[in-house]
């Protein structure tokens, strides 16, 4: 049967589930939207649309994506079809006060106005059910401070693609820790020039090499401190 032919809303919900990641995996934008609409007219809660359609398929673009079978421009289709999913989700998620993973503050260094890689990492944080707020590119210290004043973060996220400009990463990092705030964040960093040796070098907690590796290490670093509130409390 051609695609032509599937009428999303004659499928059953788990058939529909289904229909959702193989459509994410193909970047399909509008059949997204659709089946959105179908599942929340179905009585479907929008946490459980999110999670179990959305999130789990792009988690399954994740693992393609780190294991080389899909590329950076078939996972920006697939971010782009999630995130027109999260545009009708994302006022009702407010609305019932679902969990959320977590809060992430992201952009591209000073000096650098390179934001695919942090595209890409944003809108995966994002289909993972984190909050994401993004500074763009060419960021100096100060619009870091103040997103992470205005927003109270759990993570900071800084992206680099030239090396010229990712010692900049380190005067961010230096900046927190002289204003005595650094430990009260997780720092992740990423970019195509870096390496983990350069992560720990400038006193990033993590560094990530792609944007499924972003969301796997944040989950990672976000229960580690739920863990360790848990146990001071």
């Amino acid at each position: 049967m051609s695609d032509d032919e599937i009428i999303l809303s004659e499928l059953s919900d788990d058939e529909l589930v289904q229909q959702m990641h193989d459509d994410l995996y193909d970047g399909l934008k509008e059949e997204i939207e659709e089946a959105t609409r179908i599942l929340l007219d179905r009585g479907w809660a929008p946490y459980d649309v999110l999670t179990q359609a959305l999130v789990e398929g792009m988690r399954i673009v994740g693992v393609d994506f780190r294991d080389g079978i899909l590329f950076v421009p078939e996972v920006l289709l697939s971010a782009n079809a999630m995130k027109a999913g999260m545009t009708i989700l994302r006022p009702l998620l407010a609305a019932t006060g679902a969990p959320k993973q977590g809060k992430m503050v992201i952009g591209t260094v000073k000096g650098d106005i390179h934001d695919i890689g942090k595209n890409l990492v944003g809108m995966m944080m994002e289909g993972a059910g984190f909050d994401v707020i993004d500074l763009g590119i060419n960021n100096p210290v100060e619009n870091y401070l103040e997103a992470i004043e205005r927003e109270k973060p759990d993570i900071l996220g800084m992206s680099a693609l030239l090396t010229t400009t990712m010692p900049y990463m380190k005067v961010v990092i230096d900046t927190m820790k002289e204003k005595g705030i650094r430990d009260e964040y997780i720092v992740l960093v990423g970019g195509a020039p870096l390496n983990e040796e350069f992560g720990k070098a400038v006193g990033a907690d993590a560094y990530c090499r792609d944007a499924a590796v972003a969301v796997e290490t944040a989950k990672e670093y976000i229960s580690r401190k739920h863990n360790s509130l848990a146990a001071r409390a």
